[in-house]
């Protein structure tokens, strides 16, 4: 927990070196994205083969439409075409041939089209599903400092729904702009194999479309970045004040809370708004264009046809080919649509992933006055002694909250640490476990600066109790062994008799497979501190910390664990913060501190014979009456 809200205010995390994923910053965000698609490189290449397959089939049909006509409907002194050699020269026999060879090119379209949505799609998965545990993977290695300043529901909107966003880009966004790209390029080669003129009065409308798409770009981008914004937002109030609805009402903060979320959500309406009306002013305009486009065909094709310049086949196919163009650059402008809306989520997740992480063993640089980081190494020690040496830190600028800080505790040694609210104690800790890195001096376990520990191992030699227990969703038996494989039931029940939980859990119906509700609110709030020690101590560690412990239980659990912890602690290194001393009576030695310095250390019976702070604490808690 943060000493006196300092931590809230944590600047940019510990100088951990970034993780893998940032060693793609400042390539483009798109880029970045594709090479999610590089091992389903095959897949890719074969449904980018099966488009390739529909682009030709897809100018198959009208040039079918051309040679009926110009042969068979509506003959054209020496018209010729690459199909003569196969056709009849019957007409009703050459229509049924055409007429089979037609549907023979839907088929093949049929079949082409399932096939490439199906690859695409199942690799657009694979690809979100990597990209998606990718993210998770990096967060789950983020320091401390860095969960200090985000909300919680904007990180599950990156995880969620801003990789989802990128679903579309991957199964039919990418390989479909290539795809209708090949599309067009092959109508047009047609086109302007049947007749270069009328190609170049139906190209009359690119200018309109190109001015179009330039302005829907800007509009798009813009509008899809709003969204993005808006869902993080909106996704963390969500959270925030949904885990906190109680106290909502008891305070009858509703009304407050409603106006909020109903500006929040006004936002992003407004912003899906933007996008709605851009997408519509241009799908609209490339409709209109293409209108237009087949009316000019008509006119100029129909003058020509008349003239008896132009075959009738030409001009019937030009208008089915007319239609065929404009409707990929629909589809493109469709893709294109995904395309920002996937850019401004990607911006969002690589910014996270570009956020330098903490992982198990790395090491970070030096501090001001500590030694060079070496390479990560295991102390063999196993009886780890602590030593603080010359420890200043402040969670942001020079807002020292630990200052010029040394102490030591010998292995096997319980050391209580007290102190007023933001003197510093659970700083101690924060720092012995390497969630912040101290600016100043250095700490060292076994002997060696905690710098040069594998962060992994350093921290399975701890065993740590936190004033607020966290619960998961998840059974008795999960909540204190948290899945590890090496901590086996007996060990779950030898534990839990150990802390006087295992009646409890005996009376339950399903025992230790008792599933827990949201937070672990299906127990008391004693109970879940109770899973808290037991979780702690189940790993066997060699160091144990137990941070308010019992601040927050009730009387009768905190006499439980009061009496045990002597012999919990027993055979541990230890750590006790607490405000009640009731519970640090058995600590072989306290250590003061006051505004983040050292100011007392000893035996209980030592300082309260020198009559400073801690016997001044003593008093408040215990009366003028009793001395110790």
């Amino acid at each position: 927990m943060p000493e006196g809200g300092q931590r809230k205010r944590a600047g940019a995390g510990s100088g951990a070196r970034a993780a893998g994923a940032a060693s793609g910053k400042g390539r483009a965000p798109l880029v970045r994205l594709l090479a999610y698609l590089r091992p389903y490189r095959g897949w890719v290449a074969a449904s980018a083969g099966l488009l390739m397959v529909r682009s030709l089939l897809e100018v198959a049909g009208p040039y079918l439409t051309k040679v009926a006509i110009d042969r068979y409907l509506s003959p054209a002194a020496g018209e010729r075409s690459p199909l003569d050699p196969w056709l009849s020269d019957h007409a009703l026999e050459g229509l049924d041939q055409l007429a089979i060879l037609y549907l023979a090119v839907l088929a093949a379209g049929f079949v082409a089209r399932y096939w490439q949505i199906w690859w695409m799609h199942n690799t657009g998965q694979r690809a979100v599903h990597d990209l998606r545990v990718h993210v998770f993977a990096h967060l789950r290695r983020m320091s401390a400092s860095y969960y200090d300043q985000q909300p919680v529901g904007k990180l599950v909107t990156r995880v969620t729904s801003d990789v989802g966003a990128l679903n579309e880009l991957f199964t039919s966004g990418v390989v479909a702009i290539f795809g209708d790209l090949l599309t067009l390029a092959a109508i047009f080669g047609a086109m302007l194999y049947l007749s270069p003129s009328l190609t170049l009065v139906l190209l009359t409308v690119a200018p309109p479309i190109v001015l179009l798409m330039l302005w829907f770009r800007t509009r798009a981008r813009a509008a899809h970045r709003d969204i993005r914004g808006a869902l993080g937002t909106m996704n963390a109030f969500l959270e925030e004040h949904i885990s906190s609805m109680t106290l909502i009402q008891l305070f009858s903060h509703e009304r407050r809370s409603y106006d909020e979320f109903h500006a929040i959500n006004t936002r992003h309406r407004d912003a899906e708004k933007r996008a709605l009306h851009a997408s519509s002013f241009f799908f609209s305009g490339v409709e209109l264009m293409g209108s237009v486009a087949i009316a000019v065909l008509l006119l100029y094709g129909g003058w020509r046809v008349i003239g008896g310049t132009l075959e009738l086949g030409v001009i019937v196919a030009f208008l089915q080919y007319g239609a065929r163009v404009f409707r990929p650059l629909q589809d493109l402008s469709a893709k294109y649509n995904v395309l920002q809306a996937a850019i401004a989520s990607s911006e969002r997740i690589f910014a996270v992933l570009d956020t330098p992480a903490q992982e198990p063993g790395e090491t970070t640089p030096a501090s001001q006055d500590g030694p060079a980081a070496a390479a990560p190494a295991s102390p063999v020690s196993s009886d780890p002694r602590i030593e603080f040496r010359n420890v200043w830190f402040a969670y942001r600028d020079q807002d020292w909250v630990l200052r010029d800080v040394s102490f030591s505790i010998e292995p096997g040694e319980t050391l209580a640490v007290v102190g007023h609210t933001g003197a510093g104690k659970t700083t101690l800790t924060n720092l012995l476990l390497r969630f912040y890195d101290a600016q100043r001096g250095a700490i060292l376990v076994g002997g060696l600066d905690i710098r040069e520990w594998d962060l992994e191992r350093l921290r399975r030699h701890f065993g740590v109790v936190l004033q607020d227990p966290c619960m998961f969703r998840d059974s008795l038996e999960y909540n204190i062994s948290l899945g590890d494989p090496e901590i086996s039931l007996e060990r779950v029940k030898q534990v839990a008799r150990e802390v006087h939980l295992a009646e409890f859990v005996e009376s339950l119906p399903e025992k230790y497979q008792t599933p827990l509700d949201e937070r672990g609110d299906s127990i008391s709030w004693g109970q879940k501190q109770l899973v808290s020690f037991a979780r702690a101590l189940a790993r066997r560690p060699r160091i144990l910390i137990l941070d308010e412990a019992t601040s927050s239980v009730d009387s009768e659990t905190e006499r439980k664990i009061r009496d045990a912890i002597p012999r919990l602690t027993s055979g541990h290194t230890s750590i006790v913060i607490a405000h009640r001393l009731s519970t640090i009576r058995h600590a072989n030695r306290v250590l003061v501190l006051h505004h983040g310095e050292v100011r007392e250390l000893g035996t209980h019976k030592q300082l309260l014979e020198k009559r400073q702070i801690y016997w001044r604490l003593h008093q408040l808690q215990f009366g003028q009456s009793r001395t110790g």
